[in-house]
Formats: C-alpha cells, sequence, structure tokens
C-alpha cells in the first residue's frame, strides 16, 4: 500500500491521480478506510491540542498549502469537518490523500462527514462527474459507501464541539450522536440532517426555516441553551463561506471556519485548539499565503465596536 510522503510530493499539471492508482487500489484504500471508521463511534471524543479545517471542496492544491502552512501528522493532530469533494475537480484526489493518511495515522488525523458526502448531493454538484472522467461512475458508488460511515460530530477535551452543520432541535444530549448507527444516508429530516446541514443566524434567537430549504437557521439563544445542555463551552463548524475564513458569531459561543481560499474571493483559515482550548488561527489566501483580506464581520451582534473585539478573539497563530 503506499502512503503519501510529503516531502516527495510533487504538484504537476501533467500527473494525474489515474497515473498513479489503479481502480481497484482505489477501491482497496476505500474498503481500508470503511473499517477504521467503523471502529470510531459516530461522535469522535478525542483531546487538544488540535487543529480544525473546514470545507475542502475538491481542491487539492488548497490543501497541499494548508499542510505547508499548518503542517500534518503526524506532528499535528488534525479534525476535518467534511466537504471533500464538489465544486472543484479534485475531489478523488483529495479525498484519497485524506484516507491513505487516515490509514497510516488513524489516531492523528480524523474526519467528519459534510453535507456534500451525500450521494443525492455530490451527484449534482460535480463529484459524480468527476468520477465518470477518471475512472468511470462505478467508482462513485464505491466513495458513497465510505462516505456513509463517516463520523458525524467531534467532541474535543469534552468541551468544544464541533460539526460540519451545526444544532437540532432534536439534539438533547451527545448520547443521541454516539447512538447515530452507520452506514447512514440521511435523506429527510432529522438529527443527522441537520447536524449536516443547519446555520447560525444573528437575525434572531430561536429558530428559523433555513434559506436552503433544508433544515434551520439557529439563534444565539439556541447556542446559549445548547452549550448549558450539552455542558459544552464552544461549537466549531464550517458549512459555510466566510470572507476572513474564519468568524466569530452567536455570542462569542460558535466559531465557523472555512478552509478552501478565493471560493468566493475569500481567504481560507484553520483554527488551532491548544491544551488550555485556547483558539487562535492559520489564514491562507490565493494565491499566495499569509496575506490580510479586509472583510466585514457577520458577528451576532452588528455593532462595529464589539464585531471588532469578536474578530480579535481569535488571533494570529503563533506557538502553542
Amino acid at each position: 500500500m503506499f502512503f503519501p510522503n510529503f516531502s516527495d510530493l510533487k504538484i504537476s499539471s501533467d500527473t494525474s491521480i489515474v497515473s498513479i492508482f489503479s481502480p481497484d487500489e482505489i477501491i482497496s484504500i476505500l474498503r481500508l478506510t470503511e473499517s477504521i471508521l467503523m471502529e470510531e463511534n459516530s461522535l469522535l471524543e478525542i483531546s487538544a491540542p488540535l487543529k480544525i479545517i473546514g470545507d475542502l471542496h475538491g481542491d487539492f492544491h488548497n490543501l497541499i498549502r494548508l499542510f505547508d502552512l499548518i503542517g500534518t501528522v503526524p506532528k499535528e493532530k488534525l479534525l476535518f469537518l467534511g466537504n471533500y469533494v464538489d465544486i472543484g475537480m479534485d475531489g478523488i484526489e483529495v479525498s484519497v490523500l485524506l484516507f491513505c493518511l487516515k490509514i497510516r495515522y488513524r489516531d492523528r488525523i480524523f474526519l467528519l462527514k459534510g453535507n456534500h458526502e451525500i450521494p443525492a448531493v455530490n451527484k449534482m454538484y460535480g463529484f459524480y462527474t468527476e468520477c465518470d472522467m477518471k475512472y468511470g461512475p462505478g467508482i462513485w458508488w464505491d466513495f458513497q459507501c465510505c462516505f456513509n460511515r463517516l463520523p458525524l460530530a467531534c467532541l474535543v477535551s469534552q468541551k468544544v464541539f464541533c460539526v460540519h452543520g451545526g444544532l437540532s432541535p432534536e439534539l438533547t444530549s451527545l448520547q443521541e450522536i454516539r447512538d447515530i448507527q452507520r452506514p447512514s444516508e440521511p435523506i429527510s429530516s432529522g438529527l443527522e440532517m441537520d447536524l449536516l446541514w443547519s446555520d447560525p443566524t444573528n437575525r434572531g434567537d430561536g429558530w428559523f426555516q433555513s434559506y436552503r430549504g433544508i433544515s434551520y437557521l439557529f439563534g444565539k439563544r439556541v447556542v446559549d441553551e445548547a452549550c448549558k445542555r450539552l455542558n459544552i463551552s464552544l461549537i466549531i463548524r464550517s458549512h459555510m463561506v466566510v470572507p476572513d475564513g474564519f468568524e466569530v458569531m452567536n455570542g462569542r459561543r460558535l466559531i465557523t471556519v472555512f478552509s478552501v481560499a478565493n471560493y468566493a474571493g475569500n481567504a481560507a483559515a484553520v483554527l488551532c485548539v491548544n491544551e488550555k482550548l485556547e483558539v487562535t488561527h492559520q489564514k491562507l489566501t490565493a494565491p499566495y499565503p499569509l496575506l490580510q483580506v479586509p472583510a466585514f464581520p457577520l458577528t451576532a451582534n452588528l455593532d462595529s465596536t464589539i464585531a471588532l473585539s469578536d474578530m480579535k478573539q481569535v488571533k494570529i497563530f503563533l506557538k502553542f
């Protein structure tokens, strides 16, 4: 079995994954990954320090640049919040690289499911077409079998709740996530769908219908009540493009992180959580790293002075 060596990894427009892995080798990687994922619970429980990465959306070059910036396993512990495929045309490359790292360093890299790791979504937004072009449509089904086994949420040091989408009115205890049986494919409303699809809003305190047409929007009061009920202090999630790559929301109890640079003129960010559960960030912009991109924060409080204070809560990363 081949495992990537980052010191030797070279990106070339002339190199295709098809010339590196045969269909049978891809399927073998998927089957090995599935067996490891099924040894984990639907709610991962891991300890800090670690780094948390948001949406990747099939941008392999962006992923390699992120690794150059933040480091990789086994030195760093990494948690990915889903959306590995679609939009970009390197979803296979992104997924296979992360799966190989998971096989090699299963206790140092953790992968959650995103809303694009659902067949009804990634058949429409590019991944099916990518699979068909590179290996034929059959391998798309093999990826779905693996995606359906991805965990749905992660609890970091018992206090930081990480998920792709957000909260659910059906989430009354963390045990409900632990009890979700996999493989699973959410096709309608419910807890699993909300974990993948819901979003925070700064326009009210309660639950609202989502502009996505799926799941809900939830306000500051919902976040406060969930933190108290679940005995957590912070929620970290992805699922939304934010101008600076990260955004502090809902009364500083929730942070959104998005890790694809220039997806919509935005920077990319990675959140770093140390042993004391202090959060810092590392930022990447396209095409050069660590350039500041002016942007207006969409914070829970629209007062500009509080917005500025919110942004300063997550300081530029130096060292743990």
